[in-house]
């Protein structure tokens, strides 16, 4: 698995929930995942969260750190035990850095003190399987009840946040696939 951390402000807006993203944009092929930061704003007709559009809730943050990951081979339900693997990964190292949040995890949401930290979704194309995790870094024109990472959580580096979510989120897949792979088979 490859990651990258993208230095140029990008504006989510659902569309870069596709096959082949990051190759076309990026030139990494295969299974990778990117982190970048931007704007977050995700209307109904590019919402993959089918509850979402019948509830008419629109995705919206000022400023948020986004991931997109995009896998081969795996099913969509994997790629699902990914996505939590991913959210879980995140509240161990917000834990971590300030021990004094209350932190819940519920599926694939973060929330802090009832405050929704996170928006998450995994989906599947023609091609592959893809997560869009996105963080939000100011809650400021996010719904009523959300939290942050600068204000609730105190991160100041959040590209070094992402890249380290990143890089234990990477060993820990490539340390699965060992597991996978060291045991015999029995009868």
């Amino acid at each position: 698995m490859e990651t990258i951390f993208i230095d140029k402000e990008i504006k989510y807006t659902g569309e870069q929930l596709s096959p082949h993203w990051i190759y076309k944009n990026y030139k990494i092929k295969g299974d990778v995942i990117a982190a970048f930061i931007g704007e977050c704003d995700v209307n109904l007709n590019h919402m993959v969260d089918i509850e979402d559009v019948i509830n008419n809730e629109p995705i919206y943050s000022k400023k948020m750190l986004n991931f997109i990951e995009e896998n081969f081979n795996v099913t969509l339900r994997e790629m699902v035990y990914k996505q939590r693997l991913l959210v879980t990964i995140t509240k161990e190292l917000i834990e971590k850095i300030n021990p004094s949040i209350k932190i819940n995890r519920d599926g694939d949401d973060l929330y802090i003190n009832g405050r929704k930290l996170s928006v998450s979704i995994a989906t599947k194309s023609i091609t592959s399987n893809l997560i869009h995790y996105g963080l939000n870094i100011e809650k400021e024109g996010a719904a009523a009840d959300a939290s942050d990472l600068s204000h609730d959580v105190e991160i100041e580096d959040i590209k070094g946040f992402a890249l380290n979510i990143m890089e234990k989120y990477k060993s820990e897949v490539e340390d699965i696939s060992l597991a996978a792979c060291k045991v015999r088979g029995v009868m």
